[in-house]
């Protein structure tokens, strides 16, 4: 029988939907969602592992990156990672340099700095669709360019970034915990990770929505003590949240909102 491979990508797009909803799933629950069979769920979980966006787990699988945008708030969780963001964006001063990695949480404080004289170097190439308040200066690190995230990585990237000082970091990640430190799923990525923070001579701060608390992943960014704060949700696992305030590190853990601003971007 021929593949109909409009209804495979909207299905594979609406399973992505879901997980980043609620960041993890079960097979047994896409299947019955999608009236599939548990086969073609799992070769649907395979095409989103492959491509670094979850990480399959025994009978089901968990969110690592968020790769689907859509326009309504309630079928992501979008409304945790914008009060991240925006509380993210307080803490932003005139003239500050600020470093943003891939992150998807840590790309939209750019929308939320208003008012303020700073310049923005990321090596997520969306930045240049977010939008910004003029008085923003966004610099791109160049490098070797990676779809569907559209990020830079590469020595042309850690080159240029060993150029700069930054006053402030902003990094998100795909696993926090007290034991493994600050780690992605993306070899590439990490070596830019561990380059933006030892290059900010001010506040690190990290920031991860409740999906990405106790979990651990196979590329190490960062010791988690070289932060200043983790930024997160109310969800947030209770247990990790305490060790690390055990270990003196700055917790704030927010509620969510409702996205209201330029709704009509995707992010």
């Amino acid at each position: 029988m021929k593949v109909n491979y409009e209804i495979v990508e909207k299905r594979r797009k609406d399973i992505m939907t879901l997980i980043q909803k609620f960041g993890r799933i079960t097979v047994e629950e896409l299947a019955n969602e999608f009236q599939t069979s548990q086969m073609t769920i799992r070769r649907d979980l395979q095409y989103w592992e492959n491509l670094g966006a979850i990480q399959r787990t025994h009978g089901g699988a968990r969110l690592i990156q968020s790769m689907v945008d859509h326009n309504e708030p309630y079928l992501t969780n979008d409304h945790y990672k914008h009060a991240i963001a925006k509380y993210a964006a307080s803490f932003v001063e005139n003239k500050d340099i600020i470093f943003i990695n891939t992150s998807s949480t840590a790309l939209l404080v750019i929308a939320y700095i208003k008012n303020k004289q700073c310049t923005i170097i990321t090596n997520n190439a969306k930045a240049l669709l977010i939008p910004h308040d003029p008085n923003i200066t966004i610099v791109l690190t160049g490098g070797e360019i990676h779809y569907p995230k559209e990020t830079m990585t590469g020595d042309f990237a850690i080159h240029n970034l060993n150029k700069v000082i930054a006053t402030k970091c902003f990094i998100g990640c795909s696993g926090l915990s007290v034991e493994s430190g600050i780690t992605t799923s993306i070899l590439a990525e990490a070596p830019i990770n561990e380059t933006m923070i030892k290059r900010t001579n001010g506040l690190k701060f990290v920031l991860c929505d409740y999906t990405k608390i106790g979990v651990k992943h196979s590329f190490f960014s960062s010791d988690i003590h070289q932060m200043n704060c983790v930024i997160t949700d109310i969800n947030a696992d209770e247990a990790e949240v305490e060790q690390m305030r055990k270990d003196k590190i700055q917790v704030i853990k927010l509620e969510p909102i409702i996205p209201n601003i330029m709704t009509k971007h995707t992010w």
